[in-house]
């Protein structure tokens, strides 16, 4: 199943959870395991939130994704200033990267990302984009739309 996601949003710390709530309804409609769900959806919301910290100027910043065989791609990007070129290259391309302070708030997103994704690239002008790219396994080896049938709900009885 070929998929295609796209919203624009504004710059706005509320938007990231409307992001993993509308992609993560439609990874799981789609049929992805919980744990390629849960990585692309934790690697979508550090992405979205560099965006929403460092997109400035710009005033909205738009979440695209392409879910197609056995790879899910996601692009988030923002036409505000991109950062320094340098500096982000080598916290994309750097093997050893140092972790930031116990105390820091900030500075662990990008290796988030690339912990959990299998590719993290970064485009800068005229949108800075942080491309996003998994290859994904589907529950039970199939989707659910795929043999023309609804996901079973699952209840827990107490």
């Amino acid at each position: 199943m070929d998929t295609v996601f796209s919203i624009s949003l504004p710059r706005q710390a509320y938007t990231v959870s409307v992001v993993r709530d509308v992609l993560g309804t439609l990874l799981h409609r789609a049929g992805l395991c919980g744990s390629c769900a849960d990585d692309v959806l934790l690697a979508v919301s550090e992405a979205s939130a560099n965006a929403i910290d460092h997109g400035g100027p710009a005033r909205d910043y738009v979440v695209e994704a392409d879910l197609g065989g056995r790879w899910c791609e996601l692009r988030v990007s923002h036409t505000g200033t991109a950062p320094d070129p340098e500096a982000v290259a080598r916290r994309f391309t750097t093997d050893h990267t140092p972790l930031p302070g116990l105390d820091s708030e900030s500075g662990r997103g990008i290796l988030l990302m690339r912990y959990l994704m299998d590719e993290v690239a970064f485009e800068g002008e005229p949108r800075t984009t942080v491309m996003l790219r998994k290859q994904v396994a589907l529950c039970d080896g199939e989707s659910p739309a795929a043999v023309g049938r609804a996901p079973e709900p699952s209840y827990v009885l107490l």
